[in-house]
């Protein structure tokens, strides 16, 4: 069975990538799709997220890495996919997914939203607080693998 894991992924963390091994556990094929939604502002482009999650998934057989400018709903009919991948730090963040999940499935009801919790570990990472910190010169190598780090404060502090 496939399943899809969304996201902006901007950048990729430890906690992403958590999501990700655990799906590829439950499911045939995870597709780990950027989201580009022209509302937002990015650190970085869309190819250099592409790029990252393909670097940090290399070892990981049953991911597809992807991205779509749209609704989701549009992506899972069109590559026929029926459950969408959400992962969970907090309580805080179940009403927001709860909101989406239920208008997707009103949108499309045949598809199901599964709910990982990250793990505990990583359940205070976002990566606007990696960003956050980074520019502070902060210490984020618990939170993204090293290429991502390395990418991140060029991007930040031109270093």
């Amino acid at each position: 069975m496939k399943a899809i894991y969304p996201g902006s992924f901007d950048p990729i963390t430890y906690g992403h990538l958590d999501i990700i091994k655990r799906a590829t556990k439950i499911f045939s094929e995870v597709y780990v799709v950027v989201m580009e939604n022209k509302r937002k502002n990015y650190t970085f482009t869309l190819e250099e997220r592409i790029k990252m999650i393909e670097e940090c998934t290399e070892n990981i057989k049953n991911v597809k890495i992807d991205y779509f400018r749209g609704l989701l709903i549009d992506y899972l009919k069109m590559h026929k996919i029926d459950v969408i991948i959400r992962g969970l730090r907090a309580v805080t963040d179940f009403e927001y997914e709860l909101q989406m999940a239920m208008a997707n499935k009103e949108m499309c009801p045949n598809v199901d939203t599964v709910f990982l919790m990250t793990d505990k570990k990583y359940s205070f990472i976002s990566s606007s607080l990696v960003k956050e910190v980074a520019y502070f010169g902060g210490d984020i190598s618990r939170w993204v693998p090293k290429s991502v780090e390395r990418k991140l404060r060029k991007k930040v502090n031109g270093v």
